[in-house]
């Protein structure tokens, strides 16, 4: 996929012209990054976006007690580090590759500029703001009203992304975090899916077997 086709499927930019999604193309360049490689960090002076174009990258938060939490997975397609645009401000979180990576950097001059001639286009991302609220207000009830096992067999099913047969994508570790949990406790939820029959484990590749009792354990 080229800067043009990538920039196109991010849904900040849907409603841009074609002359302004090529100014745009223009302006990015790819970037790579090796595992666990940072992008950048939380309280970082910010310039540009990112979309990711293949790999995945985490956005972590750390703890007053230097405690690491995965918040979000990013993967082909998703975009980051676009807030500072609006509010002027530093990062608001950590970004670093879970696996080699490569993405798309546009700097921050050419979208404000665009959305400074065409206020109308504010709308799309106030949506895309709108959904991630919602998404976070999703994270909180789950932290809130579900327990290690509920969380671990919800990130299981997210991972799994509609397959039976899956290879996760991060380590015992990196689920933990995303969990909010220690990972022998996830490691001891993951555990008990194995015994009840509904998931097998081989290393890091996972077979759904009972894919109802597990989302209903994620209610």
């Amino acid at each position: 996929m080229n800067p043009r086709q990538l920039l196109e499927s991010v849904e900040m930019f849907r409603s841009l012209t074609d002359d302004e999604m090529a100014q745009l193309a223009s302006s990015a360049s790819m970037i790579s990054l090796n595992r666990n490689e940072v992008l950048f960090r939380e309280h970082d002076h910010a310039d540009d976006l990112y979309v990711v174009h293949d790999g995945r990258v985490a956005i972590t938060r750390r703890s007053f007690d230097d405690r690491e939490s995965v918040l979000f997975l990013m993967e082909p397609g998703d975009l980051l580090g676009e807030m500072p645009i609006f509010d002027a401000r530093p990062r608001s979180a950590n970004v670093k590759a879970l696996e080699p990576s490569s993405l798309l950097r546009v700097p921050y001059a050419l979208v404000k500029e665009l959305y400074e001639k065409r206020p109308e286009l504010l709308w799309e991302v106030v949506e895309m703001f709108a959904l991630r609220l919602r998404t976070m207000d999703d994270a909180l009830a789950d932290t809130m009203f579900l327990d290690v096992a509920g969380r671990t067999a919800k990130r299981l099913i997210e991972l799994a992304d509609g397959k039976e047969d899956f290879q996760l994508p991060i380590t015992q570790e990196e689920l933990a975090r995303m969990v909010g949990a220690s990972r022998e406790r996830v490691n001891k939820a993951i555990s008990s899916f194995i015994r009840l029959g509904w998931l097998e484990q081989r290393d890091r590749t996972y077979r759904i077997i009972n894919r109802n009792a597990m989302q209903q354990r994620s209610l």
